[in-house]
């Protein structure tokens, strides 16, 4: 599949299914590309599709399976936009080289890894955590369930940022204050935590 050159080749790539639940319209949308009237069209369509379709079935559906529907806030950038944003210095983008198997799904990273990043919302959790919840209770349920290879928490609603990659980190940093929560080599990466979680529902695949 090439890059879309046209409104109907771009609505044959949104509606790509990449799982039971997933299109791949649901990651285009973006608030830079849509405030400053720029595209956010994959530039590898085929590599987008491959990496994102890991991200949906191997994270988000077993999410959305387990808490019911999950809200996602932004996910795929292409690199045009994600330089963009980069440059502009406040709008929350991190560097190309960064964002390569991340939220630019159509590069592989420095190590030649493909992957694809979601910033999501668990609105099961989110009215939990506006209730006083502890943010690391949803992020040790995910660590302890889920092949995931980065996670970052944010403040508002607990969303977060849920990376697939080949051969993952495991790591997870917030910004709760800022932080790292785990990553291996630190005590207790490898145990599980099911004192955080036990009323949550169990995982459904």
């Amino acid at each position: 599949m090439r890059t879309p050159k046209s409104v109907a080749a771009l609505e044959e790539l949104g509606r790509v299914r990449l799982s039971p639940n997933f299109f791949m319209r649901d990651f285009l949308y973006s608030e830079i590309a849509n405030f400053h009237g720029l595209p956010n069209i994959p530039e590898e369509p085929k590599l987008a599709i491959e990496a994102g379709t890991k991200l949906c079935v191997e994270l988000l559906e077993p999410l959305n399976a387990t808490f019911g529907r999950i809200a996602i806030r932004s996910a795929y950038r292409s690199p045009t936009l994600n330089a963009f944003g980069n440059a502009k210095g406040n709008l929350g983008c991190a560097s190309n080289e960064a964002n390569f198997a991340g939220h630019i799904w159509d590069r592989r990273d420095a190590e030649g890894r493909m992957g694809a990043t979601a910033c999501v919302v668990v609105p099961w959790f989110a009215d939990l955590y506006e209730a006083g919840r502890d943010w690391r209770a949803l992020a040790w349920w995910v660590h302890d369930h889920l092949p995931y290879s980065n996670m970052e928490f944010f403040k508002t609603r607990a969303a977060f940022n849920l990376t697939w990659r080949e051969q993952p980190e495991r790591r997870i940093d917030h910004y709760i204050p800022n932080g790292c929560l785990t990553k291996p080599g630190m005590a207790g990466h490898a145990d599980k935590h099911d004192e955080w979680y036990s009323d949550f529902p169990k995982l459904t695949v």
